[in-house]
């Protein structure tokens, strides 16, 4: 049903934090994933108000930029190391990754709730060739 790229760095939905002011308590939740939330709804735009009934089956695949250490030197700077890994081990966790991508796709109402995603498959690996960003794949199932 929907298989569309996102490009841009991938960013976790941060978790909400709490805080105490003048005998006050409350939370927020913190703004460092605004952009990438922000570039992922208008580039699903054209998905918006479907509110679509039914089970969903959900891939999604991002691609992390790779840090410079990956890298040979000197005049082979553009050559990966023979053990640069492929997959990206580090944070940020995949769940939270899939969690902001969920959120989205339901205040966009292209679903009624991410409770509707029955499977969900999540990978990351680092870019080799492609911009990095993330792949969506919805099915109804």
């Amino acid at each position: 049903m929907l298989n569309e790229i996102v490009i841009g760095k991938p960013k976790a939905q941060p978790r909400v934090k709490a805080f105490s002011r003048g005998g006050k308590a409350g939370v927020y939740t913190p703004s460092t994933a605004d952009e990438w939330r922000r570039n992922v709804s208008s580039s699903l735009s054209r998905h918006k108000g479907k509110n679509l009934d039914g089970a969903f089956e959900v891939e999604l695949h991002f691609i992390i930029d790779r840090p410079k250490s990956h890298y040979r030197t000197g005049r082979f700077k553009h050559i990966l190391k023979d053990d640069a890994p492929k997959y990206h081990t580090k944070k940020p966790d995949v769940d939270n990754l899939a969690k902001l991508i969920l959120d989205v796709l339901t205040k966009i109402n292209y679903w009624s709730d991410d409770s509707q995603v029955v499977s969900l498959k999540v990978t990351k690996q680092y870019s080799d060739v492609f911009d990095c960003g993330v792949r969506i794949i919805t099915r109804v199932v």
